[in-house]
């Protein structure tokens, strides 16, 4: 996948690309990117596991959460900050965008 700068956004895959309740990764600037999307809304946070270093995007997506596959701990999408242990540092969170079927994240701030 070519990730093509638009507006300071990057280009990181298609709407249809991404599960319903699920997640995919991706790599933009560099970085490993989980896209999830979870009630209609999509994410991007990094796809490194705070507690772990185990990628986030191979887990549970469901009601705003992702939970990592290795030992269960629980990050909010919208703000990367664990909600389950054992996970106590939150992973990073990137702006996105949907524009028509393209999902655009934002790496620079």
């Amino acid at each position: 996948m070519t990730a093509e700068s638009v507006s300071g956004y990057l280009r990181a895959a298609s709407l249809d690309e991404i599960p319903q309740e699920g997640a995919i990764r991706v790599e933009l600037a560099g970085q490993p990117v989980c896209l999830a999307r979870s009630g209609g809304q999509v994410y991007a946070i990094s796809d490194v596991c705070s507690h772990a270093d185990v990628a986030l995007s191979e887990g549970d997506v469901e009601d705003g959460k992702i939970e990592c596959w290795l030992h269960g701990s629980l990050f909010d999408l919208k703000t990367g900050v664990p909600t389950g242990l054992p996970a106590t540092r939150p992973v990073p969170v990137f702006p996105v965008t949907v524009e028509g079927d393209d999902v655009l994240v934002q790496m620079e701030s």
